[in-house]
């Protein structure tokens, strides 16, 4: 009977070996399994903690890293934006001396930042579940990622940040920060406000391209830094336009060279 049940354990601990994949949807399939399907690269990944000593720390708004496939780390360390090489072998990410802007922070934000890029660096562990990433260093140390997907161009508020001439890029003037907002729908329309009143017409959307036709919209006058982005937004949403998602930033460009860009909010704001 003791041989018997050994067998039975060892055939057991087999079968459940045999269950676990390296492929599949990645959400599990409700036995308990692992799915470890979703990249490590080319996904923006939030930072939830960072883990250091045994003392956890939650991350702040912003920070995020994204692994592109050719190895190249970039993101935010809390305050400060940051590249460094990087080389993924299997479940090892190998991270380089990073490059990093120097702005001021405050207190917190530097401790934090302090944390999470020395233990973002070196020879990293990875781990990914579902839609979780875990970056442990040799001491123990790690990082807790969530992914996020990027903002789809339709039934998203898009909140203009700045207007875009060329290569150069100029922040929206003092009194009309936030008030430019557009959104696109299914039925191939547009409708928001571009500074100061409120517009709707047509935009048909095709690949990388969007079409706009007749813009209707009121007539009021505003304060003149609200007039001036919305003369220059309906210049811009006018005809063939090409657009660029690149997470929760839409940059859109109309033939002349001149755009914008703008923001989606942050999942569940």
């Amino acid at each position: 009977m003791t041989v018997s049940v050994l067998a039975l354990l060892t055939l057991a601990t087999l079968a459940a070996c045999g269950t676990e994949s390296g492929s599949g949807s990645g959400s599990g399939d409700g036995r308990g399994t692992v799915r470890t399907d979703l990249p490590v690269t080319g996904v923006h990944w939030n930072v939830d903690s960072v883990t250091v000593g045994g003392k956890r720390t939650v991350a702040p708004d912003g920070a995020h890293v994204t692994i592109t496939p050719d190895g190249r780390a970039t993101g935010n360390f809390g305050c400060n934006h940051f590249t460094a090489p990087v080389r993924v072998d299997g479940d090892t990410v190998t991270v380089k001396s990073a490059t990093a802007t120097e702005m001021g922070c405050e207190k917190d934000l530097q401790q934090f930042e302090r944390a999470l890029s020395s233990t973002f660096s070196g020879r990293l562990t990875a781990a990914v579940e579902e839609k979780s990433l875990t970056l442990t260093t040799a001491k123990g140390d790690s990082i807790a990622f969530t992914s996020e997907r990027a903002a789809p161009l339709i039934g998203t508020t898009w909140t203009v940040t700045a207007l875009v001439s060329g290569s150069a890029s100029s922040s929206l003037p003092a009194g009309a920060g936030k008030k430019a907002q557009l959104s696109f729908g299914k039925d191939d329309s547009v409708q928001g406000s571009p500074g100061c009143n409120q517009i709707r017409g047509t935009a048909t959307v095709s690949g990388s391209a969007i079409t706009f036709g007749r813009i209707n919209g009121t007539k009021m006058m505003c304060p003149d830094p609200q007039m001036k982005v919305e003369r220059a937004l309906l210049a811009i949403l006018d005809g063939r336009t090409t657009y660029r998602i690149d997470h929760r930033t839409l940059t859109l460009t109309a033939a002349n060279g001149e755009g914008f860009s703008a923001t989606a909010p942050a999942p569940g704001k």
